[in-house]
């Protein structure tokens, strides 16, 4: 066979390669997503997920994370291609405060924030002067104010929405004393505090129980604070990112939330 021929045949070779590349479905050609989670329980769900995509044609490698305040940054920095683990008012507060370019893409799940206590059986018996802790992010923090007025604790003033601070607190006739603290060092200061309201994610990090520790519980029904997927602006429709947002939204991630977290944790799509 001459170098012609052979040279002819190469390019043939290549060129058949390619057209059969291109026919391939577009699942097939997708390459590895990075994926920032939180650690613990709402890694456990992103691993489920991680193997949805794999039968999507996806390869997810999670990076998993013990401080909300670094994903959002990662992801701006283009370490990640995506994250999963925050609400709308949460990426609201960091725009606001850093200007991201990060917008949803589709939701996930959501975590009925509680206020726990090992000291008291219900609202009604904490005393007055009660200690009780709430996160130190605006986002959580107002969530936790909240839900502290959902229960008559406190009284807020009208149209704070869902962002209110200590400072917007109207009534306070239990005279409450309040510990903001990191959102991930609520449930070790728990012992020491009267009541502590705890984000879901870091209440079963720290074996707690949302059916048994909590004195009460943030509505699920028309609930703001909604996870989901979230990408950089320009990114929305980068199909490894889609796949990934068709994965989380499956029945064997339905299914996984209803046997292991029995309520803590429910879809939210």
């Amino acid at each position: 066979m001459s170098v012609f021929t052979r040279r002819i045949l190469l390019s043939a070779t290549f060129a058949l390669g390619a057209a059969l590349t291109a026919a391939l479905p577009a699942a097939a050609q997708q390459k590895s997503i990075k994926v920032g989670v939180m650690s613990g329980a709402e890694e456990e769900v992103a691993q489920v997920v991680k193997k949805v995509a794999a039968s999507k044609g996806l390869n997810v490698e999670l990076v998993p994370f013990s401080d909300y305040a670094l994903v959002n940054e990662a992801l701006e920095r283009k370490d990640l291609d995506a994250n999963a683990f925050q609400h709308k008012p949460y990426l609201d507060a960091q725009i606001a405060a850093r200007g991201y370019k990060i917008v949803p893409v589709g939701f996930t799940f959501v975590q009925p924030i509680g206020l726990y206590s090992t000291k008291v059986k219900s609202v009604a018996d904490l005393p007055k002067g009660a200690k009780i802790g709430i996160p130190n992010d605006p986002s959580n923090g107002g969530r936790a104010l909240n839900l502290l007025a959902q229960e008559g604790l406190i009284e807020l003033k009208e149209g704070k929405g869902l962002s209110p601070s200590l400072l917007d607190i109207a009534e306070n006739p239990k005279n409450i004393q309040f510990s903001e603290l990191d959102a991930a060092q609520l449930p070790r200061a728990l012992p020491d505090l009267d009541a502590a309201v705890i984000n879901t994610d870091h209440a079963l990090n720290g074996g707690l129980d949302i059916r048994e520790d909590t004195i009460a519980v943030e509505k699920r029904e028309g609930n703001p604070y909604a996870n989901f997927v979230a990408a950089r602006q320009g990114d929305e429709n980068r199909p490894e990112i889609r796949t990934f947002v068709e994965s989380y939204q499956s029945p064997e991630v339905a299914k996984f939330l209803e046997e292991r977290f029995k309520g803590a944790i429910i879809p939210a799509w």
